[in-house]
C-alpha cells in the first residue's frame, strides 16, 4: 500500500490518519510526500499518465489505485476498507485488522 501525499492537504491526512492509524496494516503503508520529494512533480505526472488519477491524495494496492481521501473514508465507513486491501493485495499483505481502539 503506498499513499501519494502533500504533507500540508486536508484530504492527504484524512487519508493517512485512516490508513495509518485506525487499521493495523503489515507490511504498514508507504507515505510518500510529493510536495517534500525531489521528483514529486515527476511522480505525480507520472502517476496521473498510469492511474489517470493526478490529484493526491492517490492511495495504490499492488500498484492499482483505489482512489484518494473521498474513496477511503467511504470504503472505512461502509466497513469494506479491509477486504479492498485484502482482496488487492493479495499474499503482499501478511496482515490487516482495524484496531480495536479506533471504532
Amino acid at each position: 500500500v503506498i499513499i501519494f501525499s502533500k504533507s500540508y492537504c486536508p484530504h492527504s491526512k484524512r487519508a493517512k490518519n485512516i490508513l495509518l492509524n485506525l487499521y493495523k496494516i503489515v507490511p504498514a503503508p508507504f507515505v510518500v510526500e510529493l510536495d517534500q520529494h525531489p521528483l514529486g512533480l515527476q511522480l505525480q505526472n507520472t502517476l496521473g499518465r498510469s492511474t489517470g488519477r493526478r490529484t493526491v491524495p492517490n492511495v495504490l494496492i499492488n500498484g492499482k489505485s483505489i482512489g484518494g481521501g473521498d474513496e477511503v473514508s467511504a470504503l472505512h465507513d461502509s466497513g469494506k476498507l479491509l477486504d479492498t486491501v485484502n482482496s488487492m493485495g493479495g499474499k503482499r499483505i501478511m496482515e490487516a485488522e482495524q484496531r480495536s481502539d479506533s471504532n
